[in-house]
Protein backbone atom coordinates (compact mmCIF):
# COMPACT_ATOMS: atom_id res chain seq x y z
CA UNK A 1 0.00 0.00 0.00
CA UNK A 2 1.49 3.70 -1.25
CA UNK A 3 2.26 5.78 1.95
CA UNK A 4 -1.24 6.96 2.70
CA UNK A 5 -1.02 6.36 6.93
CA UNK A 6 -4.35 4.18 6.45
CA UNK A 7 -3.89 0.92 7.59
CA UNK A 8 -7.37 -1.05 6.63
CA UNK A 9 -7.10 -5.18 5.64
CA UNK A 10 -3.21 -4.34 6.66
CA UNK A 11 -1.36 -7.34 8.50
CA UNK A 12 1.65 -6.93 10.48
CA UNK A 13 3.53 -4.25 12.05
CA UNK A 14 2.65 -0.82 11.72
CA UNK A 15 3.73 2.81 12.96
CA UNK A 16 2.23 3.73 16.53
CA UNK A 17 -0.14 6.48 16.76
CA UNK A 18 0.86 7.11 20.82
CA UNK A 19 3.87 8.62 22.20
CA UNK A 20 5.13 5.94 24.43
CA UNK A 21 3.62 2.80 25.76
CA UNK A 22 4.63 -0.51 25.78
CA UNK A 23 5.03 -1.82 21.92
CA UNK A 24 7.08 -3.96 19.79
CA UNK A 25 9.59 -2.88 18.51
CA UNK A 26 8.99 0.53 19.61
CA UNK A 27 6.59 2.86 18.12
CA UNK A 28 4.80 0.05 16.07
CA UNK A 29 1.41 -1.63 16.38
CA UNK A 30 0.69 -5.01 15.76
CA UNK A 31 -2.37 -5.84 13.37
CA UNK A 32 -4.19 -8.83 12.42
CA UNK A 33 -7.02 -8.98 9.88
CA UNK A 34 -10.27 -11.49 10.19
CA UNK A 35 -12.69 -12.32 7.70
CA UNK A 36 -16.27 -11.91 8.73
CA UNK A 37 -17.57 -13.83 5.93
CA UNK A 38 -20.44 -12.32 3.44
CA UNK A 39 -22.78 -9.68 3.48
CA UNK A 40 -25.73 -9.35 1.58
CA UNK A 41 -26.70 -6.51 -0.22
CA UNK A 42 -29.40 -6.84 -2.44
CA UNK A 43 -30.92 -3.37 -2.24
CA UNK A 44 -27.39 -1.88 -3.32
CA UNK A 45 -28.18 0.60 -0.39
CA UNK A 46 -25.13 -0.62 2.25
CA UNK A 47 -25.67 0.63 5.69
CA UNK A 48 -23.20 1.78 8.16
CA UNK A 49 -24.87 1.80 12.03
CA UNK A 50 -24.28 1.02 15.60
CA UNK A 51 -26.69 -1.91 15.52
CA UNK A 52 -27.49 -1.91 18.59
CA UNK A 53 -28.81 1.51 18.64
CA UNK A 54 -29.03 2.81 15.39
CA UNK A 55 -29.96 -0.02 13.36
CA UNK A 56 -31.81 0.85 9.98
CA UNK A 57 -31.27 4.37 10.74
CA UNK A 58 -27.59 4.87 9.73
CA UNK A 59 -25.95 6.43 6.72
CA UNK A 60 -26.43 4.47 3.93
CA UNK A 61 -24.09 4.20 1.05
CA UNK A 62 -24.68 3.54 -3.20
CA UNK A 63 -23.12 -0.31 -3.85
CA UNK A 64 -23.86 -2.59 -6.79
CA UNK A 65 -26.58 -5.30 -5.24
CA UNK A 66 -24.81 -8.23 -4.27
CA UNK A 67 -22.75 -9.86 -1.48
CA UNK A 68 -19.57 -8.45 -0.50
CA UNK A 69 -16.51 -9.73 2.13
CA UNK A 70 -16.24 -8.31 5.46
CA UNK A 71 -13.52 -8.22 7.26
CA UNK A 72 -11.89 -6.63 10.77
CA UNK A 73 -8.65 -5.13 11.18
CA UNK A 74 -7.52 -5.17 14.66
CA UNK A 75 -4.73 -3.81 16.54
CA UNK A 76 -2.52 -5.17 19.66
CA UNK A 77 -1.87 -2.06 21.02
CA UNK A 78 0.00 -3.37 24.43
CA UNK A 79 1.09 -6.74 23.77
CA UNK A 80 4.51 -6.35 25.88
CA UNK A 81 1.38 -5.90 28.86
CA UNK A 82 0.01 -9.31 30.78
CA UNK A 83 -2.21 -10.19 28.13
CA UNK A 84 -2.93 -9.03 25.02
CA UNK A 85 -5.16 -5.50 24.49
CA UNK A 86 -6.53 -5.83 21.57
CA UNK A 87 -8.79 -2.78 19.84
CA UNK A 88 -10.66 -2.96 16.58
CA UNK A 89 -9.12 -0.21 14.10
CA UNK A 90 -11.37 -0.97 10.95
CA UNK A 91 -14.26 -2.78 9.96
CA UNK A 92 -14.48 -2.82 6.07
CA UNK A 93 -16.56 -4.28 3.49
CA UNK A 94 -14.84 -5.36 0.00
CA UNK A 95 -16.29 -3.82 -3.22
CA UNK A 96 -13.37 -4.98 -5.36
CA UNK A 97 -9.88 -6.27 -5.37
CA UNK A 98 -6.93 -4.11 -5.98
CA UNK A 99 -4.25 -2.14 -3.91
CA UNK A 100 -5.13 1.14 -1.89
CA UNK A 101 -3.94 3.70 -3.39
CA UNK A 102 -5.78 6.77 -1.82
CA UNK A 103 -8.50 7.32 0.95
CA UNK A 104 -11.21 9.65 0.65
CA UNK A 105 -14.41 10.60 2.81
CA UNK A 106 -17.53 8.19 1.15
CA UNK A 107 -20.84 9.97 0.12
CA UNK A 108 -24.03 8.71 1.25
CA UNK A 109 -26.57 7.83 -1.59
CA UNK A 110 -28.88 10.55 0.23
CA UNK A 111 -26.46 13.54 1.03
CA UNK A 112 -26.61 12.85 4.77
CA UNK A 113 -23.46 12.68 6.92
CA UNK A 114 -21.62 9.84 6.86
CA UNK A 115 -20.50 9.59 9.97
CA UNK A 116 -21.27 6.45 12.60
CA UNK A 117 -23.18 7.51 15.70
CA UNK A 118 -22.06 4.80 18.40
CA UNK A 119 -23.90 5.05 21.82
CA UNK A 120 -23.09 0.60 22.62
CA UNK A 121 -19.80 0.27 21.96
CA UNK A 122 -20.72 -1.50 18.57
CA UNK A 123 -20.33 -0.77 14.64
CA UNK A 124 -21.84 -2.62 11.96
CA UNK A 125 -23.00 -2.95 8.53
CA UNK A 126 -26.30 -3.87 6.83
CA UNK A 127 -28.40 -3.61 4.05
CA UNK A 128 -30.22 -0.71 4.51
CA UNK A 129 -33.88 -2.04 2.86
CA UNK A 130 -33.36 -5.37 4.77
CA UNK A 131 -34.24 -4.07 7.91
CA UNK A 132 -37.52 -2.89 7.36
CA UNK A 133 -38.33 -6.59 6.37
CA UNK A 134 -36.21 -8.76 8.12
CA UNK A 135 -36.25 -8.09 11.69
CA UNK A 136 -39.14 -7.93 14.47
CA UNK A 137 -41.95 -4.78 14.41
CA UNK A 138 -40.44 -2.43 16.73
CA UNK A 139 -42.89 -3.08 19.44
CA UNK A 140 -41.46 -6.16 20.51
CA UNK A 141 -38.38 -4.23 21.82
CA UNK A 142 -35.18 -5.66 20.14
CA UNK A 143 -33.07 -4.85 22.76
CA UNK A 144 -34.83 -7.61 24.59
CA UNK A 145 -36.40 -9.80 22.07
CA UNK A 146 -33.24 -10.50 20.07
CA UNK A 147 -30.26 -8.37 21.48
CA UNK A 148 -29.64 -9.51 24.89
CA UNK A 149 -32.07 -12.32 25.60
CA UNK A 150 -29.69 -15.26 27.25
CA UNK A 151 -30.43 -17.66 25.15
CA UNK A 152 -28.06 -19.36 23.05
CA UNK A 153 -27.86 -17.10 19.90
CA UNK A 154 -28.67 -13.66 20.95
CA UNK A 155 -26.79 -11.02 19.26
CA UNK A 156 -24.67 -10.53 22.38
CA UNK A 157 -23.98 -13.98 22.84
CA UNK A 158 -22.45 -14.18 19.44
CA UNK A 159 -20.77 -11.19 19.52
CA UNK A 160 -18.58 -12.28 22.42
CA UNK A 161 -18.51 -15.56 21.78
CA UNK A 162 -14.61 -17.15 20.90
CA UNK A 163 -15.57 -19.39 18.79
CA UNK A 164 -18.00 -17.44 16.27
CA UNK A 165 -15.63 -15.44 13.89
CA UNK A 166 -14.29 -13.93 16.93
CA UNK A 167 -14.79 -12.82 20.41
CA UNK A 168 -15.89 -8.79 19.52
CA UNK A 169 -17.29 -9.73 16.16
CA UNK A 170 -20.50 -11.66 14.59
CA UNK A 171 -22.08 -12.37 11.65
CA UNK A 172 -25.71 -12.58 12.21
CA UNK A 173 -28.28 -13.39 10.12
CA UNK A 174 -31.43 -11.37 10.61
CA UNK A 175 -34.44 -13.08 12.32
CA UNK A 176 -37.25 -12.59 9.76
CA UNK A 177 -34.74 -13.02 7.36
CA UNK A 178 -36.07 -15.01 4.03
CA UNK A 179 -33.16 -14.97 1.98
CA UNK A 180 -30.46 -14.91 4.75
CA UNK A 181 -30.29 -10.82 4.96
CA UNK A 182 -27.82 -10.64 7.81
CA UNK A 183 -26.28 -7.89 9.93
CA UNK A 184 -22.11 -8.01 10.19
CA UNK A 185 -21.26 -6.44 14.08
CA UNK A 186 -17.90 -5.68 15.60
CA UNK A 187 -16.56 -4.04 18.42
CA UNK A 188 -15.86 -0.45 17.95
CA UNK A 189 -12.35 -0.45 19.07
CA UNK A 190 -11.92 2.48 21.96
CA UNK A 191 -16.05 2.55 22.49
CA UNK A 192 -18.79 5.07 21.55
CA UNK A 193 -18.30 8.17 19.66
CA UNK A 194 -18.75 9.05 16.14
CA UNK A 195 -16.55 7.77 13.47
CA UNK A 196 -16.30 8.29 10.39
CA UNK A 197 -16.64 5.95 7.07
CA UNK A 198 -14.34 6.37 4.08
CA UNK A 199 -13.55 4.86 0.51
CA UNK A 200 -10.34 3.59 -0.76
CA UNK A 201 -9.56 3.81 -4.49
CA UNK A 202 -6.87 2.15 -6.19
CA UNK A 203 -4.60 3.73 -8.94
CA UNK A 204 -7.37 3.94 -11.68
CA UNK A 205 -9.73 4.77 -9.32
CA UNK A 206 -11.63 2.56 -8.63
CA UNK A 207 -13.64 1.50 -5.32
CA UNK A 208 -12.01 -1.26 -3.53
CA UNK A 209 -13.61 -0.74 0.42
CA UNK A 210 -15.57 0.99 2.66
CA UNK A 211 -14.45 1.31 6.22
CA UNK A 212 -15.38 2.07 9.47
CA UNK A 213 -12.60 3.82 11.26
CA UNK A 214 -12.76 3.66 14.08
CA UNK A 215 -9.05 5.81 15.31
CA UNK A 216 -7.04 3.53 16.54
CA UNK A 217 -4.01 3.31 14.22
CA UNK A 218 -3.43 5.68 11.14
CA UNK A 219 -4.56 9.37 10.77
CA UNK A 220 -8.38 9.45 11.81
CA UNK A 221 -10.09 11.82 9.62
CA UNK A 222 -12.81 14.20 11.22
CA UNK A 223 -16.29 12.22 10.94
CA UNK A 224 -18.51 13.89 8.39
Amino acid sequence: MPDLDFYALVSGLVPSPFEDGFYYPAGSVGLTVTDLGMLRVPSGRLEACDPFVTLGNGPFFAVEPGDYPVRVTVADVSPTQDGAHLREAYLSVILADGEAASVEDAQTADGRKSGVFVDAGTVGFVDHDAVATAMPPDDLEWDCEVFESEEPGSWFDLLYDPEYYREGSANIVMPLASNGENVVISNSGWGDGVYPVVLTRDADGVPLGLHIDLGVVGSFPEPQ
